[in-house]
């Protein structure tokens, strides 16, 4: 008798949702154990220790939806992962695995800052400043981008490797010019450029603590699905993602299509990027992104790829970095646990899909006949 693992004949439909609801739930569970345990190291007592768990975790879970001020943090925390989150998602339907969203998301914020600072100074229009001010944006993302994209089309290179290389290359660039070049002299020494003019931030409402930046990840989330349902680039595109040798020989340009996908993903993270600056930031700052593009990659995954779920995903993901901040300042909690808590929910995650797609097999020996 032998076991063996073997590829599963049929995925139930209800996995899509069931798999993700259980891996964040176990990744919950996990963390809380982890809290437990810190918190008996840091009271000397299982009891407290517990209650203080349950504490730690009803704040963080009540704190950014159940309070306006956490819950106009967490649509904050949620416009910058749900466009790197959307630029992924079209670049991985096609199994091109861009690791790069934070770079063109620095990108998109640098440029951005570049034309609100320094080309477009001039521009007095809100309405076409901030038109412009995207427009570059993701045509820097595009550009950050196309540099793995003709490495992948032409020479082969493996483009989880450059993307990922390539965020260390922007991310460095921009900390050189806010602590070099374009750091304000009025800024107490802080690394961070001039402030934006007022033509060059998005509209807000309620105290400047919600921007129209939601609304924009909206109308980008609806286009990506009506081109995913409605268009033959939707079709095509899944064809090249799901058998590369049928979509050659269907006559699909597939060297084509890898670099517009690569392009168009990076373009929208750099959309994002720009927005964050208009709508949030206001300054080009050192490490202004947590890490927004390596997140975005759980939530692309955990939302399967859907624009509108994507949505969804970020907004509670927001929600846990928003709550993970409480955790810190009520409770001095170490920064570290937010990145454990990702890994986790990544860990898990992987492993519900593994569990999906795959089963344990017990196979009986024949014996051989004499």
């Amino acid at each position: 008798m032998k076991i063996r693992i073997e590829k599963r004949l049929e995925i139930p439909r209800y996995a899509g949702i069931i798999v993700p609801v259980i891996s964040v739930a176990v990744a919950l569970l996990i963390m809380g154990i982890i809290l437990l345990v810190f918190f008996v190291g840091r009271l000397g007592n299982l009891s407290s220790a517990f209650r203080e768990t349950v504490e730690a975790y009803k704040e963080m879970l009540t704190w950014p939806f159940a309070n306006r001020y956490g819950l106009f943090s967490t649509f904050m925390r949620m416009v910058p992962l749900a466009f790197v989150a959307l630029g992924l998602s079209f670049a991985y339907r096609m199994k091109i695995w861009n690791i790069g969203g934070e770079g063109q998301l620095y990108m998109g914020a640098m440029v951005s800052t570049w034309g609100a600072l320094f080309l477009f100074k001039d521009v007095k229009s809100p309405l076409i400043m901030i038109v412009l001010l995207s427009i570059v944006g993701a045509a820097a993302g595009a550009a950050w981008a196309l540099i793995p994209a003709l490495m992948k089309a032409f020479a082969r290179t493996d483009e989880i490797v450059v993307t990922l290389m390539l965020n260390y290359v922007a991310i460095f660039w921009v900390d050189y010019l806010v602590y070099g070049p374009w750091k304000d002299p009025k800024g107490y020494g802080f690394p961070g450029t001039a402030p934006f003019p007022d033509q060059a931030r998005l509209p807000s409402f309620f105290d400047d603590e919600f921007h129209i930046g939601v609304f924009i990840a909206l109308a980008v989330a609806v286009l990506l699905q009506y081109i995913y349902r409605k268009t033959g680039w939707g079709f095509n595109s899944q064809i090249v993602g799901d058998n590369l040798l049928a979509a050659r020989y269907s006559g699909i340009n597939v060297r084509n299509y890898t670099i517009i996908a690569l392009v168009v993903s990076g373009a929208i993270a750099g959309l994002g990027g720009a927005v964050q600056m208009m709508g949030v930031q206001h300054r080009l700052q050192h490490g202004f992104s947590p890490g927004y593009g390596y997140t975005a990659i759980i939530v692309a995954w955990l939302a399967k790829l859907n624009p509108l779920a994507i949505l969804l995903v970020s907004f509670l993901f927001g929600g846990l970095l928003v709550g993970n901040d409480q955790l810190q300042m009520f409770y001095k909690l170490p920064m570290a646990l937010i990145s454990v808590f990702q890994g986790l929910v990544l860990f898990c995650l992987l492993g519900g899909e593994a569990v999906s797609k795959y089963r344990l097999a017990i196979v009986k020996e024949v014996p051989e006949n004499e």
